[in-house]
């Protein structure tokens, strides 16, 4: 492992001239290729241990909210503090459930529980009473799935495929619905993308989310019903973990993060224990005093799982002139998944012919970079295209230019991907993921030992250096979007 990780520094070399200051002195061109090869697997399997630890001690789960994120903050805050980094542990808020009332809907006579989605929207007193319709197009995302079914002043009924829950509330609301219950499919978790960061934000309407047993009630019937959506929005207190080196230019810092907290139903020791491992240990080997020309700012991040709340948070607590300070952000979310990708995050774009959301300039640069690593060390990456269920969303509506690397969540391995990575096709890259499964035992330790010195390498390239035509702007180029 040693010497493959020799070679890999040796070659880094010639990657590194692309990202070349324009003046003065550099720190050594190698830093990247050195920090990587010090970046080992058994160093974040250790650390993967103590998170593992420390769910099995708090109620099998380090969620946000609980003593075990608490334990989680405090082990990754003293280990930066012991090696000399200044640490912060702020506060942020968020809307995270409602307490009081008795959600629920009325079908002749019968009461049954709504989960309340509309956090800071709920009915008038004594409830919401109207028919309930359904689009042609059962997931209900566009205006086109009502065609043909006028739903003017009634509560409009859909499932839960196929966009967030905002694209349903608009589609329904266009029509002139007045509230709107979303099927769940699974009684245990809501389908990936329905609730978007900060959704609750963009709802007009009373929303709610019904189970199986409510959804056949209601096709039962066509008299109205009756919609009590009455709960009161409870703010939650939680923490990121904020370290940052004393040398480098602080006005082109290299952000660089992973999320800290895990699901509720689980340990999260892929999702995201190896993320915080290889951003960890890059961080412990890096030092609080490098020899870099760019600060280094880690972040470990809250609530990533409830909204991306703790990202959320800290780029809305930026104003304009702090937010043009950050030159990038490294994401890296899930580096250890058994059944592993290589991925990294599509800076270019090359992946989708419609992408969603424009990537900001300079991150296909710094797919480049994290590419040409990852081919050094004999890995043929792919892309993963750019979404908005990561802690690199907020910056990407910032402004901010973004790259990272991944092995994959609950998508599932394609036939091609199982020729070039090995591992099984047409079987999830991680299903683990959001379960009781996803313990230490679960992680793939060759994977992470690909990907955790990408990690370090990535960290220590733009450390040295945001210039260069895998480079990113000056900073008298950029126009960010504060707040």
């Amino acid at each position: 492992m040693m010497l493959a990780r020799t070679v890999v520094a040796i070659a880094a070399t010639a990657l590194l001239a692309a990202c070349s200051p324009s003046s003065g002195p550099p720190p050594p061109t190698d830093l990247a290729g050195d920090l990587a090869a010090r970046v080992g697997i058994d160093a974040m399997a250790a650390h993967l241990d103590a998170l593992q630890s420390i769910a099995d001690q708090h109620g099998g789960n380090r969620a946000e909210g609980t003593p075990g994120y608490d334990a989680s903050v405090d082990y990754v805050a003293k280990l930066l503090r012991d090696k000399g980094f200044d640490v912060e542990t702020p506060e942020f808020e968020r809307y995270g459930s409602t307490r009081g009332g008795k959600p629920r809907v009325t079908v002749a006579g019968r009461d049954h529980s709504v989960q309340q989605a509309s956090l800071l929207v709920t009915t008038r007193p004594g409830g919401l009473n109207a028919v309930t319709l359904r689009p042609a197009t059962p997931d209900g995302c566009t205006r086109e799935a009502y065609r043909g079914v006028d739903v003017e002043g009634a509560i409009a009924v859909v499932d839960d495929a196929g966009c967030s829950v905002v694209a349903k509330h608009d589609a329904a609301v266009a029509g002139g619905a007045v509230g709107l219950l979303v099927v769940a499919a699974r009684p245990d978790a809501a389908t990936p993308g329905l609730f978007t960061p900060g959704y609750y934000r963009d709802l007009e309407v009373p929303v709610g989310i019904i189970d199986a047993a409510a959804n056949a009630a209601l096709r039962r019937t066509s008299a109205p019903v009756r919609l009590v959506l009455d709960g009161e929005p409870v703010l939650v207190k939680s923490r990121n973990v904020l370290a940052q080196t004393k040398t480098g230019d602080s006005a082109n810092v290299v952000l660089a993060g992973a999320h800290l907290d895990s699901v509720a139903g689980g340990p999260g020791i892929n999702d995201n224990g190896t993320g915080v491992a290889a951003l960890l240990e890059t961080a412990l080997q890096l030092g609080a005093s490098p020899d870099v020309r760019n600060t280094v700012r880690f972040a470990f991040w809250g609530s990533e799982e409830i909204g991306l709340a703790g990202s959320q948070a800290y780029v809305r607590g930026l104003d304009r002139d702090r937010l043009d300070d950050i030159a990038l952000y490294l994401n890296f979310d899930m580096l250890g998944s058994p059944n592993p990708g290589y991925f990294t995050y599509d800076g270019d774009q090359s992946a989708s012919a419609e992408p969603a959301k424009a990537t900001p300039e300079g991150s296909a640069g710094i797919e480049r970079t994290l590419a040409g690593y990852l081919n050094l060390a004999g890995v043929r990456p792919a892309d993963m295209p750019i979404g908005d269920r990561t802690d690199y969303h907020p910056f990407v509506t910032a402004g901010v230019p973004i790259g990272g690397v991944t092995t994959g969540a609950a998508q599932r391995k394609t036939a091609v991907q199982a020729r070039l990575w090995g591992g099984r096709a047409d079987v999830a890259f991680d299903p683990n993921y959001h379960t009781r499964r996803d313990t230490v035992d679960n992680v793939d330790r060759h994977a992470l030992s690909v990907m955790g010195p990408a990690v370090a390498y990535g960290v220590g390239a733009y450390a040295r250096s945001t210039d260069g035509p895998n480079g990113v702007p000056p900073r008298d180029r950029r126009d960010r979007r504060g707040r």
